[in-house]
């Protein structure tokens, strides 16, 4: 464990001395979170699509008459009870429109959610709650940091790139605001949204961070290797970093939802999720849509939480812990989440620790199971005696006398002649 700290430090300011430090941005903070703690959000059900002029997209849903008249009785509901419609947004995929209603002062989002909830014009309510990332910072190849990385050896990296490389495969990152000109990572990209609102700062750290560990560039002479490094990756930004404390980077339902959405209408076939919360009926419904369709979900587990906290605890989910806690229940898996080197805002590496680092392995993982393999059709293997993952049996057939290498070497023959 000290020779990667060794490496790190000795090889990152050698990398870093020419790098512009990340300019400091205001992101959403106390201020939001006070106000996400006075909303709602309801659902009003959409038509069906037959009686919905032109709804083909969730970014363009039936005529404005009828979304117009949608608005009203929102509006109409939220006079009732002395509320006001803040914010909407249309989610054809679960035949729905969601509204924010925002509290008047003196009602609690319970009271409000009671009496909302008898409205038959409301299919359901629910808070609006709050997600955090699992991740944080501790006081072969050619890149400098590859050696550092856990999964350099663990996971035989360089040998399964020498077979696959996650290559086309699209990867939605829901997280923070990732840096796509980072050296490590412009490229990497094809679709950069923001999901949060407001001033959106340059590039925040655990998104970035989570960006690196799975699809960094290989063999570029910088920083590290991610593990699907030729996959595609979507940069839905739907949390925040806040300035101080204990939870640096925070996510709202509204935002996820709108995320999630538009991962599953852009056809993404991994969603990646570091983070944890807890359950929440908007988001479950749209994981459902994303399962059902094929799409891999990878989740963060949280020890401290019930259930591993959602979406973790979601069946369907893959629920990924960091293997150095030792100990997890046996239907999530282990994967590398300490002393993590990745890509940091400004150009810049450094090590990180936490779930959402093992989840983004597994993320990685799955994609280049998905190149191989060209479906969601997998079986995750695993060390002997335990729930740590084994990446290279997961793509290939290992033996006591064929090891990684060796079946990388057969499997690469095998493919030759097909």
């Amino acid at each position: 464990m000290i020779w990667r700290w060794i490496l790190a430090l000795l090889a990152v300011p050698l990398l870093l001395s020419d790098t512009a430090p990340a300019k400091e941005v205001d992101a959403p903070g106390t201020a939001a979170d006070a106000m996400r703690s006075s909303q709602v959000l309801i659902m009003l059900r959409l038509p069906p699509l037959h009686l919905r002029g032109g709804a083909t997209y969730s970014g363009s849903y039936g005529d404005a008459a009828s979304q117009a008249a949608r608005r009203r009785i929102a509006n109409g509901i939220a006079r009732r009870y002395g509320m006001r419609v803040s914010e909407s947004w249309p989610m054809p995929l679960l035949g729905v429109d969601c509204f924010a209603l925002d509290l008047p002062p003196g009602l609690s989002v319970d009271q409000a959610i009671a009496l909302l909830s008898r409205d038959k014009a409301v299919l359901w309510a629910q808070p609006v709650q709050t997600y955090e990332g699992r991740g944080g910072v501790p006081p072969a190849a050619n890149d400098p940091l590859y050696l550092a990385q856990p999964a350099a050896r663990a996971w035989s990296l360089s040998i399964l790139h020498r077979y696959v490389t996650g290559r086309g495969v699209r990867v939605a990152v829901i997280d923070s605001k990732i840096e796509l000109t980072h050296p490590d990572l412009a490229g990497q990209f094809s679709v950069d949204a923001d999901f949060v609102g407001g001033t959106v700062p340059l590039a925040e750290r655990h998104g970035t961070g989570v960006a690196g560990v799975i699809a960094a560039k290989a063999n570029n002479g910088l920083g590290v290797a991610g593990v699907a490094p030729a996959a595609r990756l979507m940069a839905l930004r739907a949390c925040w970093e806040t300035s101080t404390g204990a939870r640096p980077t925070l996510c709202s339902t509204l935002s996820l939802a709108r995320a999630i959405e538009f991962a599953i209408d852009h056809d993404a076939q991994i969603i990646n999720l570091s983070l944890t919360g807890p359950p929440d009926a908007l988001l479950d419904k749209l994981l459902d849509v994303a399962l059902t369709r094929g799409i891999s979900v990878v989740a963060a587990y949280d020890g401290a939480a019930p259930k591993g906290g959602f979406p973790a605890s979601k069946p369907g989910v893959i629920a990924v812990a960091d293997e150095s806690l030792q100990t997890w229940p046996a239907t999530v898996y282990g994967a590398p989440g300490r002393d993590i080197p990745t890509t940091e805002p400004g150009g810049k590496w450094y090590i990180v620790n936490g779930s959402s680092y093992a989840a983004a392995h597994v993320a990685g993982l799955i994609a280049l199971v998905r190149e191989q393999r060209g479906s969601a059709r997998m079986r995750i293997a695993l060390r002997p005696n335990g729930r740590i993952i084994d990446a290279c049996a997961t793509l290939v057939s290992t033996s006591s006398s064929c090891d990684c290498d060796c079946a990388i070497r057969l499997a690469q023959k095998t493919r030759g002649k097909s």
